[in-house]
């Protein structure tokens, strides 16, 4: 992608409303719980917009580059093994 296509999708993003939080849940599938959880760490960005939470679109976009770049990513750990009888 070059820098003009994505000043671009940039400005179109900044255009767009921004989505209510309960609606990005609903669209998603996330919880409130894994929501809470990826604002904590700084993951998800969320505005307060007249005591409602909403997320913008340039911060959704952000969030799934972050997840496509591997930045989330935690190695698995190894399940413990049954004790021999």
């Amino acid at each position: 992608m070059n820098d003009a296509t994505s000043q671009g999708s940039a400005a179109e993003l900044a255009s767009l409303p921004p989505m209510s939080l309960d609606r990005f849940m609903q669209d998603t599938g996330l919880c409130p719980t894994t929501i809470w959880r990826y604002r904590k760490r700084g993951w998800l960005r969320v505005e307060n917009i007249a005591g409602r939470n909403y997320i913008t679109r340039a911060a959704i976009l952000e969030f799934n580059t972050r997840m496509a770049n591997g930045e989330f990513a935690k190695a698995r750990n190894k399940p413990p093994g049954r004790k021999a009888q």
